[in-house]
């Protein structure tokens, strides 16, 4: 079992004690409810720790014996006792939780209860699918498959309210497979998601399309490559501004699709195509209605018919197709009008 480096093991209930007298400002606060303190395999275990352990097993449960007396955490503010099996730990807000396996792992390598998640605020509890497991922490949740999530991964905040926008491990997205990453270039954090799926959330924006400011959302590729054959429409992007009234965030959106050069030069006969394997790329927003979706295909159709290489390099149109919720559902007349609408955007 993987032990917290650096930490004096050992120490007795009366010694602890005698500690607690002397430095009493340190640790006010921080000791488990008072229960009997029972010598479990030659240490001491009690309080709400003591209860937690019992409810798991005891020492036939998944615990097995205890490693350590009760210990103070670093921070000061909880105490924990680690097992072979696992460990519990507590704090007057949270309570007292076992947490082990690879999410204990996983907590272990983020820093315990100094990470970004915290310390535990729940046990850990089996998903719908009946394999997966997940337990829930004052900042975040991880989650953790046998097959499916490479290993365990906390999410969090915006990453976290849009996957569960799309019903969480049982949605679109299915499990996290990686850790939260910062990405430098796009200036957003990202997680990435059963398949090429992606969720991000960008603190201060990037100045592009939906993203002008703070925004969250998600974004699919072609897990064959951007050369692969048939590859039509390489990465799918929708972009949700988080500015405003967050009442509305929901109802606003951009997507953004990066076609490849067979998907440019495709033209009129295969604009349906695209349109269906920009989506197989991604899920359709939740805020999607049949108005929107409508706009959203006479924009499509709109880059697909006026898209030209530039003499100077590049494509006219960007090297993105960019289509906006908010953009009217104007007749196909007007949509295709190249006097008026060779950008797309009216």
């Amino acid at each position: 079992m993987k032990k917290r480096a650096g930490l004096p093991r050992g120490t007795s209930v009366a010694l602890r004690g005698i500690v607690v007298a002397l430095l009493a400002a340190s640790v006010v606060g921080v000791q488990a409810p008072a229960a009997s303190a029972q010598e479990v395999c030659g240490l001491q275990v009690g309080g709400d720790i003591l209860e937690a352990y019992n409810r798991a097993g005891g020492e036939g449960g998944p615990l097995r014996c205890p490693t350590t007396n009760e210990e103070t955490t670093p921070d000061g503010r909880g105490r924990y006792n680690h097992f072979v099996g696992g460990s519990i730990y507590w704090t007057p807000e949270t309570g007292a939780h076992p947490v082990w396996g690879a999410i204990r792992d996983k907590w272990e390598a983020m820093g315990w209860e100094t990470s970004k998640v915290g310390y535990p605020v729940g046990d850990e509890l089996t998903n719908p699918d009946g394999e997966g497991k997940r337990q829930e922490f004052e900042h975040g949740t991880f989650y953790w498959h046998p097959t499916r999530s490479n290993g365990a991964h906390a999410v969090w905040g915006n990453i976290g309210w849009v996957w569960g926008a799309y019903h969480w491990e049982s949605g679109a997205f299915g499990y996290p497979t990686s850790d939260v990453s910062w990405d430098g270039e796009n200036r957003e954090w990202v997680q990435k998601f059963g398949g090429s799926k992606f969720i991000f959330s960008n603190p201060d924006g990037n100045n592009v399309e939906g993203c002008v400011k703070q925004c969250a959302g998600y974004y699919g590729v072609d897990p064959a490559g951007p050369d692969s054959p048939g590859n039509l429409i390489n990465q799918t992007r929708v972009e949700i501004p988080l500015t405003g009234d967050p009442g509305s965030w929901e109802d606003t959106f951009v997507v953004r699709a990066w076609p490849t050069t067979e998907g440019r030069l495709a033209g009129r006969a295969l604009i349906p195509a695209e349109w269906d394997q920009m989506w197989s790329r991604v899920p359709k927003p939740w805020a999607m209605t049949d108005t929107k979706n409508s706009s959203l295909y006479k924009q499509f159709a709109c880059h697909v018919m006026f898209v030209a290489p530039k003499p100077s390099g590049g494509w006219l149109g960007g090297y993105s197709w960019d289509l906006e919720s908010w953009r009217d559902d104007i007749s196909w007349l007007k949509a295709m009008d190249p006097l008026t609408n060779h950008k797309c955007n009216w």
